[in-house]
């Protein structure tokens, strides 16, 4: 008799091409293409995250010690919303768009039609495993497409539970969920698909791109990146510090692609902006920041390892301007400010990922343009405070990131009404809304003619006369059509 090993299934590339095409068979019969199926399975994931919120708040904890608040508004409360928005505009989205016909075809009309891609496959992340799992899904389902999504094996409790709920309130022949890590996701990239949809690192994003690339199958990238604050002086520093640590500690203490990841400002100013933090951060997570049940843990060693060598290094350790202690035990970092570090450091090669926030120093605010611009790869975000109208206007063009956000941090993510995505290293493709929707649907050219209005002109015999004529008409100049009609 076999062990629970040999007898527990394995998921390989076959197991992978028979799910699959049951999935395209599917939605080739056209179940996922009604809408009465996009909504009924909308409600469904809504009243999912309604009915499991305790569930799913406990996984959370068990994965990352995440508090409640950001667990039940940044996951739950976020994804409901964007439920509720599909719900509502579905119908409007899914509507074909006139479109305008040029005399190139006349007589004729034009509409652009959405049709969903087919079968597509949703990687996500650890550090929101149910929001970067079915947020994406949410634009899939309101397009008409069958899916598989395989959530991070580095967020245990929470993969099972996904796993879980989904089987248990989703139409399960045309929605699965395969867990496990590297060997199953290798299995999954093996496969056809019609779009990949991947959040994550680089690295693996070449890998997941390079499958894709077999076979013709477009992707979306989510990835990171190294985010900049820009502090200028002459601000409510109080509220501008508040807003930072809210988008640094307070998004999984800095576990997150938007968190900031670094601040420049001015020599001057710096002190100011450091001591500020210092007073903030102990209001916020009390004089000892390790014991305080609103600061997320690490997500594992591994990564704690990581974070505690870009702090050690020998020339950032002596630049610690506030916090610093670690619990190696219960993998907690204590919200650590940085001040004067140096460009070519560790720190400030990678995307920190963490609670660690250096702060560069520059003459002039207007350098920080080419601090940002220097480090080469564009970031997914750059947040700018300050009250000068001109220094707004040169951060948007002179900074290119998958976004901006002046005078706040990471907030552009819950405007359901702005792509979100990266651009170059930080990402490709975008969603959110009905960006999402886009992002899982083909944008069909449809032409409509009659049989009345048949000219002569694109037959042959070709003469000099039907040339002139015909490119006077694709010139689209009313002048030159009348003078190619009367032959001059």
């Amino acid at each position: 008799m076999g062990n629970k090993s040999e007898d527990k299934a394995v998921f390989d590339t076959d197991s992978a091409n028979q799910m699959v095409n049951k999935l395209r068979a599917s939605f080739v019969a056209g179940k996922t293409k009604s809408y009465e199926w996009r909504v009924s399975q909308l409600i469904a994931m809504l009243n999912m995250m309604e009915e499991s919120e305790p569930q799913i708040v406990s996984a959370l904890r068990d994965d990352l010690s995440k508090p409640e608040l950001e667990s039940s508004i940044y996951e739950i409360a976020m994804l409901k919303n964007s439920c509720k928005l599909a719900l509502k505009e579905m119908k409007h989205w899914i509507k074909p768009e006139n479109a305008k016909t040029s005399l190139t075809t006349f007589p004729s009309s034009a509409e652009i039609v959405s049709e969903p891609l087919g079968v597509v496959l949703v990687i996500s992340a650890w550090n929101y495993p149910f929001l970067l799992s079915l947020d994406p899904m949410v634009g899939a389902i309101a397009a008409g497409n069958a899916i598989v999504l395989k959530p991070s094996e580095l967020a245990p409790a929470s993969s099972s539970l996904l796993a879980k709920l989904v089987a248990r309130y989703l139409d399960g022949s045309c929605i699965k969920v395969v867990e496990g890590a590297v060997p199953q996701t290798s299995a999954l990239l093996e496969q056809k698909w019609d779009k990949i949809f991947y959040t994550g690192n680089g690295r693996v994003a070449r890998i997941v791109m390079a499958a894709a690339a077999k076979h013709l199958t477009p992707v979306v990238l989510e990835l990171g990146g190294k985010s900049p604050v820009i502090v200028d002086s002459g601000i409510d520093l109080k509220v501008a510090t508040r807003r930072i640590i809210a988008g640094k500690w307070g998004c999984n203490n800095g576990q997150a692609c938007i968190s900031p990841d670094y601040v420049i400002t001015t020599k001057d100013y710096a002190v100011k902006l450091v001591d500020s933090f210092k007073c903030e951060l102990e209001q916020f997570y009390g004089k000892n920041p390790l014991e305080s049940k609103d600061l997320s843990r690490i997500v594992n060693p591994n990564h704690f390892d990581r974070l505690s060598k870009l702090l050690e290094e020998d020339k950032v350790s002596s630049k610690i301007a506030h916090g610093g202690q670690k619990d190696e035990t219960n993998l907690k970092i204590a919200p650590t400010i940085l001040l004067d570090v140096p460009i070519n450091s560790l720190i400030m090669k990678e995307e920190i990922f963490g609670p660690l926030l250096p702060i560069i120093m520059v003459d002039k605010l207007e350098e920080s343009f080419d601090v940002i611009n220097s480090c080469g790869a564009k970031p997914l975000a750059a947040y700018l405070f300050t009250n000068n109208n001109k220094l707004k206007e040169e951060f948007v063009a002179e900074v290119s990131a998958g976004g901006l956000v002046v005078n706040d941090t990471t907030v552009h993510l819950a405007e359901h009404n702005l792509p979100f995505g990266g651009v170059g290293e930080s990402g490709m493709g975008s969603y959110h809304g009905k960006f999402s929707f886009d992002a899982f649907s083909h944008k069909k050219a449809v032409l409509y003619k009659g049989f009345s209005g048949d000219s002569s002109l694109r037959y042959p015999p070709y003469t000099r006369g039907k040339l002139r004529l015909l490119q006077a008409l694709l010139s689209g100049s009313i002048l030159r059509i009348i003078r190619a009609l009367l032959g001059w």
